[in-house]
């Protein structure tokens, strides 16, 4: 598995006076913590930190650090990344310091695939869970779970339950918990073909 590189520069000062003059810099503020580790706050290249997330395929994607001394080499994932509201940039990013042979708990995006049979039909398509939590080693995090919706028919619904995850991931929400429906058409449309 590769890894993105990310330069980080250690941030002795914060609060946010200090913040917001990083952030007209067009650097991001941002904290490295993790299990065993002293949160450290670091300082980010706004451009570099968004095309180091995309290019490594998302937030839950490893990233291997340098530029900071107690930092290099050190293994992370986004683990919460604060957006501006209007113009959808990084405000501030919190990066989990992972131990690769430990097992992390992450939010992973759900993919559903084809075009379901309920929709061909008239149904609408319901999307209501869009992440799952999972538990994995980090080098066995999945960039989204793959959903095929092509045999969901009008009135039936797939649960977490039934998706295939891979292997030596564990499911950590509820697998009742529903994914995607599709409902049938409106009762007035009903009424009147009756």
């Amino acid at each position: 598995m590769s890894m993105k590189e990310l330069k980080v520069e250690l941030r002795e000062k914060t609060g946010k006076g200090i913040c917001r003059k990083l952030r007209t810099a067009g650097r991001i503020p941002g904290i490295v913590y993790g299990k065993g580790f002293n949160s450290t706050s670091v300082s980010i290249d706004q451009r570099d930190l968004v095309k180091t997330v995309e290019s490594a395929g998302g937030q839950n994607s490893l990233i291997t650090l340098s530029g900071a001394d107690n930092l290099n080499g050190a293994v992370v994932i986004v683990a919460k990344m604060l957006l501006d509201p209007i113009k959808g940039t990084p405000r501030h990013v919190d990066l989990h310091k992972v131990n690769m042979d430990e097992k992390v708990r992450v939010e992973v995006k759900i993919k559903l695939i084809g075009t379901a049979k309920g929709v061909k039909d008239g149904g609408l398509l319901e999307f209501v869970k869009h992440t799952v939590e999972i538990e994995c080693l980090p080098a066995l995090i999945p960039a989204h779970i793959d959903v095929d919706v092509t045999a969901l028919t009008i009135g039936h619904s797939i649960h977490l339950s039934e998706v295939q995850l891979p292997v030596n991931v564990k499911l950590i929400d509820d697998p009742k918990s529903s994914i995607v429906s599709i409902i049938g058409k409106g009762k007035e449309e009903v009424v009147a073909e009756a």
